[in-house]
């Protein structure tokens, strides 16, 4: 008899443990995938910076084509290197945008998948627009087919190319903007990450939505991006430090479940 007894409890603590060990399993992923989102975001924002306030900031003189043209021949490994820190930036924010996208899916499905599709399309096309960022080695490189040209002519098609880059990351800074003040309603929303930081994203989309007027955010960048960083390092803090709280993200995607 108390041999059946005994397994009677083991049979019933069982299922209890496994619940345990399942529901454990699912807090784990969740904070890995904050974390891993949190660390991806931190590496974008360093390889933006690097690349577009180092590289560009040394090397591209606005209005001085001969100087521009000096400056790259001179430092060819570093604007190649900038080059390769750019296509990281963007494979980076692709690859957030995707997480993101399972994460806050519970606080809206819909909105989050418009969400994504918006960070895509701006991650695309600042990609794309790198193609214009490395033409210039191409450019001032002395190729023979390109002696028809003068170097006068050389150089400031290579400055044109940088121009044309600057105005493609401009107009994905416009996707980014839908996508951040998307994004920022979906955490306003979700209660599984704080409100602040949803506050702070739709501040900074605005901020990015100055760019469907290019000259005015021209003007306005160094202020919008200062409280861009502001923004990004408050959730990439978060995330990396605190993750999500599982309990109210499990609510709301039984909640998202049940309604669909």
């Amino acid at each position: 008899m108390s041999t059946g007894i005994i397994k009677g409890n083991i049979a019933s603590e069982s299922p209890s443990r496994a619940g345990f060990a399942r529901v454990a399993a699912e807090e784990s992923s969740l904070r890995l995938m904050a974390r891993i989102v949190g660390a991806l975001y931190l590496l974008t924002i360093l390889a933006g910076i690097f690349s577009a306030g180092f590289v560009s900031g040394k090397l591209v003189v606005n209005g001085d084509a001969a100087a521009t043209a000096a400056n790259i021949l001179t430092h060819r490994g570093l604007f190649q290197l900038g080059f390769a820190v750019y296509l990281i930036e963007m494979a980076c924010q692709i690859a957030i945008t995707a997480l993101f996208y399972d994460l806050l899916k519970p606080a809206g499905r819909s909105v989050s998948l418009v969400a994504a599709f918006l960070g895509l399309t701006g991650g695309i096309i600042k990609t794309f627009s790198r193609l214009f960022f490395i033409a210039p080695l191409f450019i001032l490189g002395g190729a023979h087919y390109l002696s028809v040209f003068s170097a006068e002519q050389l150089q400031a098609l290579a400055l044109l190319f940088l121009k044309v880059n600057d105005r493609g990351a401009g107009i994905a800074l416009v996707f980014f903007g839908f996508y951040a003040l998307l994004t920022g309603y979906l955490i306003i929303k979700s209660t599984f990450l704080p409100r602040i930081l949803g506050v702070l994203s739709v501040v900074g989309g605005l901020g990015w939505l100055t760019f469907l007027y290019p000259p005015l955010g021209s003007r306005l960048f160094p202020f919008i991006a200062i409280f861009a960083i502001l923004g990004a390092a408050s959730l990439i803090f978060w995330l990396l430090v605190f993750g999500v709280n599982e309990q109210r993200w499990k609510e709301k995607a039984s909640v998202a479940m049940a309604s669909m």
